[in-house]
């Protein structure tokens, strides 16, 4: 691995806590899941510090819900990549009924390195006005 490649940080984020994983940019390696870290920016920020350290660009990707496009912002404004996707543009397997953070974590972070994906994260500047506070 060089020092320059990407890292596709996958995240399934809910309220109390965010389930991460990892997929490496040269497609080699499998997808690993990280851990869960506290639903909060300061846990988040822990995490990006430590994943930073591996000197890899990384790349945040996660499912838009009802928690809403804080944690896009957050990251945005510290001048990291990170795309929201929209729940019903995931592709789901016929009969794959098991639903798991960690399963969706993974599943998102495999979808951004292989660019299978089309991201949402323009829906923030389209519809600025409703997101006012």
């Amino acid at each position: 691995m060089t020092k320059f490649s990407n890292l596709y940080v996958g995240m399934d984020v809910h309220k109390e806590s965010i389930d991460i994983a990892l997929a490496d940019g040269d497609g080699r390696q499998e997808v690993r899941h990280y851990g869960s870290i506290g639903g909060d920016l300061p846990a988040l920020d822990q995490a990006v510090r430590k994943l930073q350290a591996t000197g890899k660009t990384l790349h945040f990707v996660y499912e838009a819900g009802p928690c809403g496009y804080v944690i896009y912002r957050h990251l945005a404004g510290k001048g990291l990549d990170c795309v929201v996707v929209a729940p019903s543009m995931i592709p789901k397997r016929s009969g794959d009924r098991v639903k798991t953070d960690r399963r969706d974590a993974e599943m998102l972070a495999r979808l951004y390195r292989a660019g299978e994906q089309k991201w949402s994260h323009e829906f923030e500047q389209r519809h600025k006005w409703k997101l006012r506070v």
